[in-house]
């Protein structure tokens, strides 16, 4: 009986902390919308824009929300949604970066600016998948989930689909071919993974994924390779002389 009271009790505490923290995280958004000066709505966007381009994103964040609070529906509405996207991106908030750009596709499916917000919105995926710790020290992270990485190149892949003339759409091609890497790589990790455990069939399927719909990338090698051991420890001469034969062919073609 005692062990259940506390049990209950500690319930209790651990609930009320939690909305607590709700409370407190909550709380300074709405007493930073109050500390931004009352002016109107063109004033506070170009002090807004101002602290943008000075880098200073946490305050522009600050007063974007505060013109998105006080004019919902002005003159300056989406402009401010999208350069919120853009401090969002740069300060590390990913959730909230994604959710202004989904809501902003969602309400204006036919904005000028959609190249953009395709643009960022490939940007913001792959930051979210970043680690910058491990990235610096140099920590392969290929065996992770890549999730994140194939949402990026839908969106950046639709970007440069639909908007081919847009100014996003070279710098989007380039991030394009190290994602495809990246997937591709994130494949054969898991193909060697299978591979290290006899595991061979599902070895030999993750090094044809590969190869059937990364064949652009440059890891087109190691997925034959992969491949023609998996069959061969199988037992399947015949369809690994075929593996070598198109390695052969795709090397002489390069």
């Amino acid at each position: 009986m005692i062990k259940n009271l506390r049990t209950h009790a500690f319930r209790l505490a651990l609930a009320a902390s939690v909305l607590g923290l709700a409370a407190c995280s909550s709380a300074p958004e709405q007493e930073d919308i109050e500390r931004v000066p009352n002016k109107s709505a063109q004033a506070l966007y170009e002090d807004a824009k101002q602290t943008l381009d000075s880098g200073l994103y946490a305050r522009a964040i600050e007063l974007l929300g505060a013109i998105n609070a006080r004019y919902p529906f002005g003159p300056y509405a989406r402009q401010v949604q999208m350069d919120l996207v853009y401090a969002y991106y740069q300060t590390g908030n990913t959730d909230q970066a994604l959710a202004t750009i989904d809501r902003f596709i969602r309400l204006n499916p036919n904005h000028k600016d959609l190249d953009y917000m395709y643009y960022m919105r490939g940007l913001v995926s792959i930051k979210a998948d970043e680690n910058a710790f491990q990235e610096y020290f140099g920590v392969d992270r290929a065996d992770r989930d890549a999730n994140r990485t194939r949402v990026a190149f839908q969106d950046l892949t639709t970007l440069v689909k639909n908007y081919p003339n847009s100014p996003y759409a070279p710098e989007a091609k380039k991030r394009l071919v190290w994602l495809l890497n990246k997937m591709a790589r994130y494949e054969l990790r898991v193909a060697e993974y299978y591979f290290e455990r006899e595991a061979y069939l599902a070895a030999a399927n993750r090094g044809k994924y590969v190869v059937e719909h990364y064949s652009q990338s440059s890891y087109l090698t190691q997925a034959f390779d992969i491949m023609e051991k998996s069959y061969r420890k199988l037992g399947l001469p015949d369809l690994a002389d075929n593996v070598k034969k198109a390695k052969s062919v795709n090397a002489r073609n390069k």
